[in-house]
């Protein structure tokens, strides 16, 4: 098990990649655990803030979010101000009241889909949750109960063409792979091929990705 505090510093150390602001996705499968690892990882951080994906899907649009996330999130940011994003609520069916998103120092996107190409040119750091999707969308379907089975089934098709269209491992910087307790880290494809070294080589005694 790594220790994440040592992660998470490397991180903070990374330069700026939208205004102030060190942008980190946390990519996978819908079920692989972005949810919880973002959690930890921000604790880690210090409290980071952590925008969820889910918050800009719609039923309707479920990767069809891209415009509000550069509208409302990333642009305010490059410019080092407040963001203020609508989150939609999934059983109202509606985006409800703006919530504000600070210019921290560093800000975690987490949700399938964080690390795709529209949205790694603001990323300072790319992060993929190492599970194959049929044992991360069975953890997703035993954890949301057969009430969702009819969504799942939706989810799947359109989560599979996404991948297929615009894969986010290939440009990962992370592979973080779940154990029993912690995380174990593996350089990705991305840091594998010389790209942002210093995510996993910012502390010479640190474990790499």
């Amino acid at each position: 098990m790594d220790d994440l505090a040592r992660h998470a510093d490397d991180l903070a150390a990374l330069p700026p990649s939208c205004g102030p602001v060190r942008l980190v996705a946390v990519d996978g499968h819908a079920g692989s655990g972005k949810s919880t690892f973002a959690a930890r990882l921000a604790a880690a951080l210090g409290g980071a803030p952590v925008l969820r994906l889910d918050d800009l899907a719609t039923h309707e649009e479920l990767f069809g979010w891209t415009g509000r996330l550069r509208e409302q999130v990333l642009l305010p940011l490059a410019r080092g101000e407040r963001a203020r994003y609508a989150p939609y609520d999934w059983t109202e069916r509606r985006f409800g009241p703006a919530r504000p998103l600070e210019p921290a120092p560093v800000v975690l996107v987490e949700g399938v889909g964080a690390g795709r190409r529209e949205v790694r040119p603001w990323l300072a750091a790319l992060c993929w949750m190492e599970l194959d999707r049929e044992t991360s969308w069975e953890r997703g379907r035993r954890r949301d109960g057969a009430g969702l089975t009819g969504f799942w089934d939706g989810w799947t098709l359109a989560e599979a063409r996404h991948f297929a269209e615009d894969p986010s491992r290939p440009h990962a910087d992370a592979l973080v792979r779940q154990l029993p307790e912690g995380y174990a880290w593996l350089p990705g494809p991305h840091a594998t091929a010389g790209a942002n070294r210093n995510v996993t080589h910012g502390s010479q005694d640190a474990p790499p990705y």
